[in-house]
């Protein structure tokens, strides 16, 4: 064979080659245009194409609380876009942005030639942002080892009709919505607000380019993780910037030695500011959602709708409440334990462990596995690595899930709420310590018994009835005999039992002894009546003991009963969403205070009981809010604690807001030691005063710090008599008759006999 013919088949050949490998490309490309590999979606599919986006929980003083989504995304518009960012990203991205149509044919080439053939991995991936954006909206599929071929020409395509649809400056916005950053967030706003706690409008140059430069790689440029890493990048670019004259050289400069400084904000459902609170939220939103949709024919959703959630809760004061909480909570979690010591009941190995185990499923797991309980608490006795709760901060321990059973059993925790009065409006929720590793909210779920938190109720009946704060009631003790012989005793011992004290004395002191007559006097049925009329919804149990707290009610539910002393004797309901708008700002519903309910109790009661309440806060039981927080604000308070120091209780109501926490242990089995620091006084108290410390030094809270409660002169001097006074000589006499047996006792009462006359109980 010649040379000449062996050329001319080698022409043949390499032409052929040529041939079939356009044609090859020509097939893929057809079956990648018809969508053989991936729908391509149509000029008209892509105008009508939407992103979810993320549902925003916002407070009242307009800050963002949390979100509800499955892509953490919150589009915006072009005009909320600063320039410098956009800049940034066309100065780092795509400098040919505005004069391509989809593809740079320069970077394309480069890439060929450097990435493909050359195989230099350094030399970038070619794609313009309108590449890039397809690549957003239509996310990759694994096609194998020629994928890569197949993603790019697919996305030339999908880039080719989006800039035939969308303008340059729609192009930008898309893709800046869309565009995935650190930490699994999706667009520049929901990333401007998790890095910096701002809105894109507001970013500043530098932090505009930390935001473009982390594009790159997200992880590897994330300025939690690495923040060096992070400003190298960001000075990067600055300098493309300055290369592209959208910056001078010396602001470039100044800005590059700028330091990266944070601002991060989790919105995790697990984290970040009231999450018990969004937690209920999130239930409420799901149920009229779907009462929303079935009535309207819409098609909202939590997750993807991108409604906007107003709310009443105020974010500064939720931040300084929660700061509150966590500062004696900690504490006192110290003293808690210390008190118990090496016989406390999460060390010992007791019934109480066990009962908390077998409710694991991770115990009815092994158990259904066929394991015994002896085998079954070896397995669970063995240590691992495990991550628990510490008011330090998250600690990583070697430890056995009976280890983490006895951990968890020991915590105290809390349930704090406060409102308006007149409105109703919940400023400030806290169901517990921390919701990631304690679920359970003590504002909406948990009822415990009240304590001496009740006894206003029962002071208010007597006021309605006629008698008045100077009217003096024996504090000797009375022995039930159709209660088990029960007799009930003061807390403290500082009270005299020869003596009889004023009403305003009694309920100032927080006198058991006493409570406890009063409610037999006016009647058991009278007391609930007005606990009911007051906003109490629980069934309440009819018997003396009432007096003292035995009802079991949750926090939302007493701080709506003490909303009457605010709110000229009417309870109002709590509500928490002002209004909900859709994702283009629509209004779909409105939120009101509810219809103030009839009066509780005259307006004489009101002041009377609120002065009354203001003398426990004065010289009584809540003196602590004056002498050691120094709190000088008008202030109607009642503190509470249960039987066996189980719960501590502390109420506290001001002009303009009414609060009410609670304090103990999840588990009612465990309780404080005793009531030096179980008493609601120190366990639960502390919690508001720290919290009203710190509004009184904020400007912005004076409507609320500074309100005075009106009280009439009459009302106020119905409170001018001493606190105790000796019995006469009469009723001295007939003070054994205090110790006569309860039967006897309310016999006497019945027939209004002399005895009610001589000791002067009603006016």
């Amino acid at each position: 064979m010649s040379q000449q013919t062996l050329k001319k088949r080698i022409y043949k050949f390499l032409f052929k080659l040529f041939i079939a490998s356009i044609a090859a490309l020509l097939l893929l490309f057809g079956s990648i245009y018809l969508g053989f590999w991936g729908v391509i979606p149509s000029q008209k599919q892509l105008t009508e194409i939407q992103q979810s986006k993320a549902t925003e929980v916002i407070s009242s003083d307009h800050k963002l609380l949390g979100k509800f989504y499955t892509t953490d995304r919150q589009p915006i518009t072009f005009k909320q876009i600063p320039k410098h960012v956009i800049n940034a990203l066309v100065a780092t991205e795509d400098v040919r942005f505005f004069e391509h149509q989809g593809v740079d044919n320069l970077s394309l080439f480069r890439v060929l030639i450097k990435s493909i053939l050359l195989q230099n991995k350094s030399a970038g991936g070619g794609s313009t942002l309108s590449q890039q954006l397809a690549k957003n909206m239509f996310p990759r599929k694994n096609l194998g080892k020629f994928g890569i071929v197949i993603h790019k020409i697919r996305e030339i395509i999908i880039s080719n009709r989006l800039e035939k649809v969308y303008t340059k400056e729609e192009l930008l916005t898309h893709y800046l919505n869309t565009v995935p950053f650190s930490d699994n967030t999706f667009g520049i706003e929901s990333a401007a607000k998790k890095f910096f706690n701002k809105s894109t409008h507001q970013l500043s140059i530098d932090q505009g380019a930390v935001l473009i430069g982390m594009l790159k790689t997200n992880y590897y440029y994330n300025p939690r993780l690495f923040p060096k890493k992070s400003k190298k990048r960001r000075n990067v670019v600055l300098n493309q910037m300055k290369k592209y004259l959208y910056l001078p050289d010396n602001v470039c400069k100044k800005l590059q030695q700028l330091p990266l400084e944070l601002d991060y904000q989790s919105f995790s459902h697990n984290t970040g500011l009231a999450p018990y609170f969004r937690e209920q939220l999130k239930k409420e939103l799901k149920k009229w959602i779907k009462e929303y949709n079935a009535e309207h024919k819409t098609h909202f959703n939590l997750y993807n709708s991108g409604l906007k959630i107003h709310t009443t809760i105020d974010a500064g004061m939720q931040q300084l409440a929660e700061e509150s909480m966590q500062s004696h909570l900690s504490k006192l979690q110290v003293d808690f334990e210390r008190s118990h010591g090496k016989n406390a009941p999460w060390i010992k190995k007791n019934k109480l462990i066990s009962k908390e185990l077998i409710k694991l499923d991770a115990y009815k797991k092994l158990k259904a596995e066929g394991l015994s309980a002896k085998q079954i608490i070896k397995k669970m006795s063995e240590p691992h690595d495990i991550e628990w709760f510490t008011w330090k901060g998250k600690e990583v321990v070697t430890a056995s899930t009976l280890d983490s059973i006895r951990h968890y059993y020991k915590f105290l925790n809390t349930g704090f709420v406060s409102l308006e009065p007149t409105t109703g409006a919940v400023k400030t929720w806290i169901g517990g310590i921390n919701f990631e590793h304690f679920k359970y909210d003590h504002v909406s779920q948990s009822k415990r018994q009240v304590g001496s938190t009740f006894k206003p109720i029962v002071y208010a009946a007597a006021l309605e009835q006629g008698y008045s704060p100077c009217s003096y009631i024996s504090n000797a003790p009375i022995t039930y005999e159709d209660l088990d012989d029960w007799t009930p005793k003061n807390a403290s011992s500082a009270t005299d039992s020869s003596k009889e004290y004023a009403i305003w004395s009694a309920l100032s002191n927080s006198l058991n002894v006493i409570s406890v007559k009063l409610l037999n006097y006016v009647g058991i049925d009278v007391a609930i009546d007005l606990a009911y009329k007051m906003g109490i919804e629980s069934e309440l149990p009819k018997v003396p003991s009432l007096a003292l707290g035995t009802a079991e009610l949750n926090v939302l539910e007493l701080a709506k009963a003490y909303t009457t002393l605010s709110n000229n004797g009417s309870a109002v309901t709590p509500y928490y969403i002002s209004k909900i708008e859709d994702a283009s700002g629509n209004i779909l519903e409105t939120f009101k205070p509810s219809e103030k309910a009839e009066k509780a109790f005259s307006e004489n009661t009101r002041q009377q009981l609120v002065a009354m309440m203001q003398r426990v806060t004065d010289s009584g039981t809540a003196k602590r809010l004056r002498t050691t927080y120094k709190l000088p604000n008008d202030i109607a308070a009642k503190t509470g604690t249960t039987q066996d120091n189980k719960d501590g209780w502390f109420v506290g109501v001001t002009p303009k807001l009414v609060s009410v926490c609670w304090v103990g242990a999840d588990h009612h089995s465990v309780g404080f030691t005793n009531t030096r620091i179980g008493q609601g006084a120190n366990s639960a108290l502390p919690i508001f005063a720290k919290w009203f410390q710190k509004l009184n030094k904020d400007s912005k809270y004076r409507k609320y710090t500074s309100s005075r409660f009106r009280i009439a002169q009459k009302n106020k001097n119905a409170l001018d008599c001493p606190a105790y006074k000796d019995p006469n000589l009469l009723k001295k006499i007939f003070s054994k008759k205090d110790r006569l047996k309860r039967k006897r006792f309310d016999r006497q009462q019945k027939k209004k006999g002399f005895l009610n006359r001589l000791f002067g109980k009603k006016k």
